[in-house]
């Protein structure tokens, strides 16, 4: 175990003393489970294992699994990390989303609904997600009109701080147009994802490719967007690109299309029924960088997306009347 630079790494990204303290016991109680086998050398199967370990004796903390999962990362376990981000990614979504309820209607309406969720423990597979996920969307829709509870679920849910969006604001002033800012935007990500590409760096939990690169370059919709009137058009990258440009079965491509791990397992086993509308909570992400850039809540609607039967996932966002 390499815990001295990983308490660095933790520190260069801002964690404060307590958390990287946390994360590091977890990472020793897991090579303490593991005994003599360093945990670079653990595969899937083996921390699944541990995870299973960790749920059956109540140790499924943030500290013991976060600070793992950190670790692999830092240890660039590909592989590995996307297991734990298929595990981990949506454990704060479910508590933003409650937060959010209260916020536009009240206290009572957020507990009467979420008393009906069984939101899956930390730790639990991605299947316990898309059962709790259609209990919150037949909760919703019973109880509130749509343009509250699509208000409700289009917000900023992964807790990504809008600081990191703050370039966005700049680029479109420098680009001084919406058509010019995204098209610079498409140009930038491109050199991103190439740069990925060629020195064999995960961009979050994707492999970037030479023929993902082509795939992005080829259409300004994906990672940017394309202004049609009074809209920016986006269509989302795939969850697992290289695998989604070589897929040719309809469902198994609209699996690897799809990042929500909150819904995804339905795609393939085809329930819980989960609505189209569910999207806009992805679309609440995806409109962070217009709410950044615009200085204003953007307004947005989902097209289409796996839950529709499509292979890609669409939004449009209205772009505000003083940059139209």
């Amino acid at each position: 175990m390499n815990v001295d630079e990983f308490r660095a790494y933790l520190k260069d990204r801002g964690y404060d003393q307590d958390t990287i303290d946390s994360y590091v016991k977890g990472v020793e109680k897991a090579q303490d489970y593991f005994g003599d086998k360093p945990i670079e050398e653990i595969d899937i199967d083996g921390f699944n294992g541990y995870v299973t370990h960790l749920l059956e004796t109540g140790k499924n903390t943030e500290g013991n699994l976060v600070g793992l999962a950190r670790y692999v990362y830092f240890s660039d376990m590909k592989a590995q990390w996307i297991y734990f981000a298929a595990i981990l990614g949506g454990r704060e979504v479910f508590p933003s989303i409650e937060e959010r309820l209260e916020k536009l209607t009240d206290r009572e309406t957020a507990e009467r609904i979420f008393s009906n969720i069984d939101v899956p423990k930390l730790g639990e597979g991605p299947e316990k997600y898309s059962i709790a996920t259609n209990q919150l969307m037949e909760q919703l829709r019973k109880d509130l009109p749509d343009h509250i509870w699509k208000r409700v679920l289009a917000g900023n849910h992964h807790r990504i701080p809008l600081e990191s969006f703050a370039k966005h604001k700049k680029w479109l002033e420098k680009a001084g147009s919406v058509d010019e800012w995204l098209k610079q935007m498409h140009e930038k990500a491109v050199e991103e994802l190439d740069e990925h590409c060629r020195e064999n760096k995960i961009w979050y939990e994707q492999v970037i490719t030479p023929e993902v690169v082509e795939y992005v370059r080829s259409s300004q919709e994906i990672l940017s967007g394309i202004r049609k009137g009074d809209w920016i058009y986006n269509t989302k990258f795939p969850y697992s690109p290289m695998s989604y440009l070589a897929e040719t079965a309809p469902d198994e491509k609209r699996y690897l299309m799809c990042h929500c791990v909150l819904a995804r397992e339905a795609v393939k086993s085809e329930a819980p029924d989960i609505p189209m509308e569910w999207c806009y909570c992805s679309a609440g992400y995806g409109k962070l960088r217009y709410d950044v850039a615009f200085d204003v809540e953007t307004e947005v609607e989902v097209l289409e997306s796996v839950f529709s039967g499509s292979d890609k996932c669409r939004f449009r966002y209205k772009i505000p009347e003083k940059f139209r």
